[in-house]
């Protein structure tokens, strides 16, 4: 932890050696997001600087929804619930009630960080949630898990996402090919927000055959994405020398937002990035009801996702 100022607060270091291997992480104290990953000494997630704020909200932690909610608005109960418009061009709530909260630390290891914050009652959303992040390094490279509590009367919904960029190494994020078996994806309107599904095969949407990622635009919402044997959804990017960086995601988080934005800023230049996010829930899901967790008072719901780097095999 540093006492230097930062817009997204506290910075804590992890680090782990082990068999040979070298990881390291920042976490911030703002949203409980990831500011680095690094696995013996290869990039395997973006990084801003430490005076900087999150640019497209880069690591961070996205409860009691991810994405969007249409105009603010949904219902509960027959009632409307209006939240903040906070995604003011295009009239949406976006990323949920934690994006500018404090996360404190529970539990502080070498290589590893436990956070907690909560959501409060308030307008559009009267529920009190609970909720922990816990960053684990492992060898090849991250653990995030994390848990939400309904501390208040009434069964809770929500939701969760994560916002990670990702690289290999010091490779150019164009000459990446992403790897994602899912055979659904959102379509959506000018606004970000889906009005329906359609399936991916043999569209440019298909992350199936491996394309480059310098060859897609895209901000797409995948889901009926293959299991690999361990239960796991996997989306994959593999550099020329064969090196890669993957996410997985257990069963809790069955969607994934696929995100290529030209706009990225690395080293004060713009450019191509990506993004591969873990969801719980698709965007507009408090308004559509689609896949929504329900927790009654006192029940303690658990998910994780992570992160593993393999280095290129020598000829």
């Amino acid at each position: 932890m540093t006492d230097t100022f930062s817009p997204t607060g506290d910075q804590y270091a992890l680090r782990l050696e082990s068999d040979g291997h070298v990881v390291t992480a920042i976490v911030t104290e703002l949203a409980a997001g990831l500011r680095g990953l690094q696995v013996d000494g290869n990039a395997v997630a973006e990084t801003f600087a430490e005076h900087e704020s999150p640019p497209s909200a880069c690591g961070i932690t996205l409860v009691p929804w991810p994405n969007r909610v249409d105009g603010g608005i949904w219902h509960l109960d027959g009632a409307e619930q209006k939240l903040d418009i906070t995604e003011v061009a295009k009239g949406n709530a976006s990323h949920g009630l934690l994006r500018y909260t404090a996360y404190r630390p529970v539990s502080v290891e070498p290589h590893a960080l436990t956070q907690a914050a909560s959501v409060f009652p308030q307008h559009g959303y009267p529920f009190r949630l609970d909720t922990t992040v816990r960053h684990e390094l492992v060898v090849d490279g991250l653990i995030v898990t994390h848990t939400v509590t309904n501390r208040g009367p009434g069964r809770a919904p929500f939701a969760v996402g994560s916002h990670p960029f990702f690289r290999v190494g010091s490779h150019d994020p164009a000459t990446l090919r992403v790897t994602l078996d899912a055979a659904t994806r959102f379509e959506t309107n000018v606004r970000s927000i889906p009005v329906g599904t359609s399936p991916v095969a043999g569209t440019p949407f298909d992350l199936a055959g491996s394309p480059l990622v310098g060859d897609l635009d895209i901000d797409t919402c995948y889901r009926d994405i293959a299991q690999d044997p361990s239960g796991h959804r996997v989306t994959t990017l593999t550099a020329p020398d064969g090196s890669s960086t993957a996410m997985w995601q257990d069963e809790s988080f069955p969607y994934v937002q696929v995100f290529t934005p030209r706009n990225f800023p690395r080293d004060g230049v713009k450019g191509l990035a990506v993004a591969a996010e873990p969801m719980t829930a698709p965007a507009n899901a408090l308004a559509s009801g689609e896949s929504l967790i329900w927790l009654d008072e006192g029940e303690t719901w658990t998910g994780s996702w992570g992160v593993r780097y393999s280095a290129a095999v020598a000829a």
